[in-house]
């Protein structure tokens, strides 16, 4: 199999960058840095500031956003300049993409390049993220040709609603980056700080607990963090390492006794879970949307019902009296067997390679 070219789609909201925003600039990192790894040449359409941004031309880079003076950033609102800005931008990116690539791999939450998708002259596979968003139901009509993949079953079911016939393809992790950890005393928070992830009810379980609990993530709403979250960290208890680089974030979960998961809202899939388990860390979380589904296939995780705070604690208790060198080991072990960015990025190689009708043995 000759390498493939390869237009990424990025969201059009942060970079594609280390430390990520989120979940979702995580797994658009780790696909591009992956699939060049292999030999293929793939391109970046994504936010000014990205990495990856070097094999594409000018208009590949897309607007930074900002929000105006006096107004409330948070990760579920956009700023004005996503509409006047980053969306036009997007559509002279797309212009360019006929006759350059063989395949168009979409994570962008517009729905442009689906509407568009039958116009540009190139097989699109779109990967679908999140539950069902009027924006990109919107668009389906025009994406009639487009292969969907879903990062769960749970987020597939939720799409067969409105017509959509999605592979599931969960995401990936890259088990070089998330070492086995020797464990320790505390717990661990990571993710976005945000209502939906809902980080003030980790802080309430470790006090139920007695255990010191370390946060770690982006302040995605700093109104909530304000009022829910900051008040309680006093640096001993509670502390708050802000937004960690990689190998720092994979210290403090793989220090921890357990990393502990509070979502507010079902989850597509739950990044912060398997990551978590790569460090041989047990996870204690509610068990909502493709959370579930992780559960079931992990050693070291438990999924409590949602927002059940009595059985998250009990949950934590358990898995931290068993956080032995082998329990850890095979926590590991497990997720490097169902959640590993190399089986992953295997199947998109094939799912790529059908699409642009080459073999589709492996590079790799």
């Amino acid at each position: 199999m000759t390498p493939l070219r390869i237009c990424v789609i990025a969201p059009l909201r942060f970079p594609i960058r280390r430390p990520h925003a989120g979940g979702l600039e995580s797994a658009v990192w780790n696909e591009v840095r992956a699939l060049r790894a292999r030999g293929h040449q793939v391109s970046l359409i994504g936010v000014e500031g990205s990495d990856f941004l070097d094999d594409g031309p000018p208009e590949f880079v897309l607007p930074s956003l900002s929000w105006p003076t006096g107004t409330r950033p948070t990760d579920s609102t956009y700023p004005p300049g996503y509409l006047t800005r980053s969306v036009p931008a997007l559509d002279r990116a797309l212009d360019l993409v006929r006759g350059r690539f063989d395949v168009l791999s979409n994570h962008c939450l517009h729905g442009l390049p689906l509407r568009r998708s039958a116009e540009l002259g190139v097989p699109m596979v779109s990967t679908l993220h999140t539950p069902l968003d009027p924006e990109l139901v919107d668009a389906l009509p025009g994406a009639g040709s487009v292969r969907f993949l879903a990062v769960s079953e749970h987020t597939r079911e939720q799409w067969t609603r409105v017509g959509v016939d999605a592979t599931v393809l969960p995401n990936g992790i890259a088990a070089d980056d998330w070492p086995l950890g020797p464990g320790g005393d505390g717990l661990v928070w990571f993710g976005r700080i945000v209502p939906e992830k809902a980080p003030h009810v980790a802080i309430a379980v470790a006090r139920a607990l007695g255990m010191p609990l370390t946060l770690a993530g982006r302040i995605g709403d700093q109104e909530y963090a304000d009022r829910e979250v900051l008040p309680h960290v006093d640096g001993t208890s509670v502390r708050y390492a802000g937004l960690l680089d990689q190998s720092a974030l994979a210290a403090l979960i793989g220090s921890s006794a357990c990393a502990l998961g509070t979502p507010a809202w079902a989850e597509p899939f739950g990044l912060v879970g398997p990551e978590a388990l790569m460090c041989g860390t047990p996870v204690a979380t509610f068990g909502v949307g493709g959370i579930v589904e992780i559960a079931r296939r992990a050693t070291g995780m438990i999924a409590a019902p949602p927002g059940d705070l009595g059985a998250l604690a009990e949950a934590t208790r358990r898995l931290t009296r068993r956080s032995t060198p082998e329990f850890r080991a095979a926590i590991r072990a497990t997720a490097r067997r169902h959640w590993s960015l190399d089986a992953r990025t295997d199947t998109l190689e094939r799912v790529f390679g059908e699409l642009a009708g080459r073999p589709v043995e492996l590079l790799a």
